[in-house]
């Protein structure tokens, strides 16, 4: 099974760059079906209120449940103090299967480490070229799977590629996705250093075509059963250790509710959505 681990779906609000203004998910899933893609994690493009787009990616999710899984978007700041309510009310009536970071807005704070912690979720963080950051949260959480995205930088930093390969190999609990990484000897030393365990495959669609950052995977020339793991085995495991009931947690639940979406499936369904 193929599972690509990043995209996004939605419309932003600000407005002034691709990634705040929409990410249609109708192209990406044409692209996706004709490169062999059976399911894809989706969340929110950037937003000024994670609680609007979280909604807007359940909807989506709703629509092509086979084929689509969510991840909760949170703003680390903003959403201080609320962050265990939402993802709890994600998880548990959207079958959401993890959350997503992004540095620009704030890096993952102990609020959502420890919310993650109690849902088993992985942590897929957009740590914007700045990798020292996952030498902090990743041996504070060492129970808590952290998905670095973009092995460290969008932006095609070396140093960043060089430094979160480093992490792959120093932590268990860390890993990296191949979205958007353009030097592929970086990939390809990953892989040789930290091995096909700790590498998922990802698109950033719908911006990146899925079938391109694909291909980059095929020509990395691995053996089948590497190769498995890499395209989907990885998230497999990390999607299938979550709890839709949480573990008991200090974290000071807010008051805050959530407009109600229609779960997308119960946790027994999707379990034997993404299993087959």
């Amino acid at each position: 099974m193929i599972i690509d681990c990043h995209c996004h779906a939605g419309k932003g609000d600000k407005m002034t760059a691709p990634w705040n203004t929409n990410a249609p998910i109708g192209a990406y899933l044409r692209r996706a079906r004709a490169a062999g893609i059976d399911k894809t994690i989706v969340l929110a493009p950037l937003h000024g209120n994670y609680q609007q787009a979280n909604m807007q990616v359940a909807r989506i999710v709703a629509r092509y449940p086979n084929r689509l899984i969510g991840f909760v978007f949170v703003h680390a700041k903003r959403d201080a103090g609320r962050i265990f309510a939402m993802v709890k009310h994600a998880v548990t009536r959207w079958s959401f299967r993890g959350i997503k970071v992004h540095g620009i807005e704030g890096m993952p704070t102990r609020e959502i480490c420890e919310t993650a912690r109690a849902f088993r979720l992985p942590v897929l963080v957009d740590v914007i070229s700045r990798p020292w950051v996952v030498d902090m949260f990743a041996p504070e959480y060492p129970d808590v799977n952290f998905i670095i995205a973009h092995l460290g930088s969008f932006t095609d930093d070396w140093r960043a590629h060089q430094q979160v390969t480093y992490q792959l190999v120093r932590y268990s609990n860390v890993y990296a996705d191949t979205s958007g990484v353009r030097q592929f000897d970086y990939l390809v030393q990953a892989l040789r250093r930290a091995g096909p365990g700790k590498v998922l495959f990802g698109s950033d669609g719908p911006w990146l075509h899925p079938g391109l950052e694909l291909h980059k995977i095929r020509l990395l020339g691995l053996p089948p059963e590497e190769e498995a793991l890499v395209l989907g085995g990885n998230a497999l495991r990390l999607l299938q250790s979550v709890r839709s009931t949480p573990r008991p947690t200090t974290i000071k639940k807010s008051s805050k509710t959530q407009d109600g979406a229609r779960s997308v499936a119960d946790t027994n369904g999707w379990m034997e959505k993404i299993g087959g």
